[in-house]
Parts: structure tokens; sequence; C-alpha cells
């Protein structure tokens, strides 16, 4: 007998919807029944028992809504109680402390790039149209028109999706090579039409990942995405590729949410070309599976490949739900346009493989979900979409118990 269950939980909501995958034909009928921590399938042929997790409470008697979708199986609807004790990857500003010795790694191969560094300093930049409100608010002339927010030698200064750190005192990085080449920067960077513009890459020496660029001759940029920062001294523990990027952008995502109520953002290469259109829907959303493969056990599989748990993975994954469009090869280039001139859309940078991950990321993810789960059509949001357009792939960025974010996405079109 090979039914297995899938639970999406909303935990601010105590909510939760409960689809039984789709039986085989000569497993008809069956006979379910649900406890507050287990699943148990009849049929004449066998009988299966799925444990929840022990964090996963449901109530029986708050089953409604029974149908049966086609390519899914019976969906229901019920009450859940849920606790959630995962612990996520440190953030940049949990990571970076003043007067604390730090170690910079590249995240794809482990290499050192900066070694045992202390800032005096860690200041958060501000937001990226800083400029242009001193000018709506100031009764005189900008007296920061000309300048430039550099950190000094013992500086580093965070932004939402890069840090800042000043390079004059290194004359080089041993785990670092600059890479000249050129990259065409937007209209929104540069305030004028594509224009192309000479860069330095930082890249890792060891595995040639791109690590950031340098913005001026004393200062260095580096993406969040591409490096791990550790107190010296402590052990360093490699982190699978995938589930590092969606963990940290994750939080970037939610961190943006809630600080500014800006749900809406434009995935962007450091080429200045739009990858991603994503939506924010929620950020409590908690994910269980079983695939019902032992007699004994249940085998929770979502992401199998990347997250396989071991013997004592709980089996939940905190998810951050959203809806996204994909725009490689000029797809929703209307759309695209339209969010770039809305000021209700936050841009966030990354290197354009990095977005290419992500991408993918979104899609395994949104092929991972049932197949009712992975689309919403016709679905109109305010008046930033004309009436014409359709949100279809759905997905969520999750945090398994290992402290890694993950995405479960539904594509927008």
């Amino acid at each position: 007998m090979e039914e297995s269950a899938f639970l999406e939980i909303r935990r601010r909501l105590q909510s939760g919807l409960l689809i039984i995958r789709e039986p085989k034909a000569g497993n008809l009928p069956v006979d379910i029944t649900v406890a507050s921590g287990s699943l148990e399938i009849k049929s004449c042929q066998a009988c299966k028992m799925i444990n929840f997790p022990a964090e996963v409470r449901i109530v029986p008697s708050s089953c409604r809504g029974l149908q049966y979708i086609a390519g899914d199986g019976l969906h229901v609807r019920l009450q859940v109680q849920a606790d959630s004790n995962t612990k996520l990857i440190s953030t940049l500003s949990e990571s970076l402390k003043a007067q604390k010795s730090c170690i910079f790694y590249c995240q794809s191969c482990g290499e050192i790039i900066i070694k045992e560094r202390t800032f005096l300093r860690v200041l958060p930049l501000p937001s990226e149209n800083w400029s242009a409100l001193v000018e709506e608010w100031c009764c005189h002339p900008n007296p920061f028109a000309n300048s430039t927010l550099h950190p000094q030698n013992n500086d580093c200064f965070l932004g939402h999706t890069y840090f800042l750190v000043n390079s004059g005192s290194e004359s080089h990085v041993p785990g670092t090579e600059i890479v000249h080449s050129k990259t065409e920067h937007s209209a929104s960077e540069r305030g004028s039409t594509w224009k192309s513009k000479e860069n330095a890459r930082v890249i890792c020496k060891r595995c040639k990942a791109m690590l950031g660029e340098t913005i001026s001759s004393g200062t260095t940029k580096y993406y969040i995405t591409e490096m791990i920062i550790q107190p010296s001294g402590k052990h360093f523990d490699m982190i699978p590729r995938s589930q590092f990027v969606q963990s940290i952008i994750a939080q970037c995502l939610m961190e943006l949410s809630s600080a500014r109520s800006t749900f809406r953002f434009r995935i962007q290469g450091h080429d200045g070309k739009v990858y991603i259109l994503m939506w924010l829907l929620n950020s409590d959303t908690l994910l269980v599976e079983s695939m019902g493969n032992s007699a004994s056990s249940s085998v929770f599989t979502f992401f199998e490949d990347n997250l396989r748990p071991d013997s004592r993975s709980s089996g939940t994954w905190n998810a951050v739900k959203v809806l996204y469009h994909p725009c490689i090869k000029n797809r929703n280039k209307d759309l695209a346009d339209a969010w770039e001139n809305d000021i209700g859309v936050h841009p966030l940078t990354f290197p354009s493989k990095t977005c290419l991950e992500l991408l993918l990321i979104l899609s395994l993810s949104n092929a991972c979900l049932p197949p009712s789960l992975r689309c919403m059509n016709s679905f109109q949001v305010m008046n930033c979409f004309s009436s014409n357009i359709e949100l279809n792939n759905l997905g969520c960025l999750l945090n398994s118990e290992h402290s890694y974010n993950l995405f479960t996405a539904h594509n927008m079109g």
C-alpha cells in the first residue's frame, strides 16, 4: 500500500489542509481514521499507519470539507496545533558583531576568504532611496549630495543582500581573485539608459564562485548568499548550497516584509537583468509529508533529494510561501517592466548564477507540491496587475529542523 499524506499547516490560524495522496485503484475503497497524532488508512488489501511528528497535534472532531480531487486524492480541512523549535541559520546581523573576531568563508567550497577580521563598528546601511528622502525633507541643499557611504578601515556596513568592508589596507586577500569584466546595469541603478560598465568581480580562488564586487579602490561588496561568517575558533561546517540559498533569501524576505510592509520583490542579477518576480504570501506555514513506504515508520520526503532526513528527523519544515514569475528569456517582460516602475516592489540583487539557482529551487519546490496546490489561476492582485494577468505557480521557502530554509513556490505564469 503506497498511500502518502501531505499536511499543510497555518500556525497562526491553527488550521491545516490534509491531503491523502491518490491511492491506486486496486486499493479502493479506503477507510480513514484521523487521531490527534496519527492517520490510519485501511483498504481491502492492507492497513497503513502514518504517525505525525510530536509537535503536530490534530483535533479529529474539526475535520470538515472532505472532497476528492482527481490527480491529488482526498482533501480535508481540520484544526491543527503545531509547535516549532526550528533554529535558523544565523543572519548577517547576528553573525557580525563589533569587537568580535570573525572568519569569512566561501559558502560553496569552504575556502577562507578573510581571516581573523575584527570590526570596531558594524552598522546597517540606510534604505536605497535615502538620498532622495533627504532632498524632500531638507529645506537647505542636501549636505550629502556628493557623499558616498564607504566603510573605514575597521568598519563593516550591512545591506539587505550584501555587506561592505574596507579592503584598502589589504593589498591582496589570499582566498580571492579580482576579475574585470563588462556587465550591464539597469536604468534604475544608473539613472539613465542601459550602459556598459567596467566592473571588478571578486571570485573565490579555489572554486571560482563569484563572491562580490569591488565598488571603489578601498571598498569591497560581498553578497550574503555567497559567504558564511563565523566567530574565530568555531568549527566550520559546510551547508549544502541549495539549503543555504533558500535559508538566507527566506530570512531576507521575512525581515523586509516585517520592517517595511513590503511583499513584492524583483530578484535581479548583478548584471542588472531581472530573473524572478516574487510575491510573499505568508511566513507561518508548516509542511509535513509522509510517503508511507514503510510498515513501521513514516518517511518524510519533501525535497527528498536535498533534505532527506535522518532517523532523528521530525519530518516538518517551516515554509515561507510565495508566488513567482520566471523572467528569463524575456518571459513576462511586460509585467517585469511594470514592477520595475512600481515603488511598492523591492529589488533584491544577487549574483546572476545565484538567481538561476533560486529559480531552479522554486521550480523543484513547485513540483513537490500536490498538483492542486501548484497554481493560483486568474488571481487578481490589487492594481499592480492588469486585469488579464494570471498568477500560476505557488511556492514556499521552507525551514527544516536542520536550520535550513527552503522554497515551496507557486509559479505566477
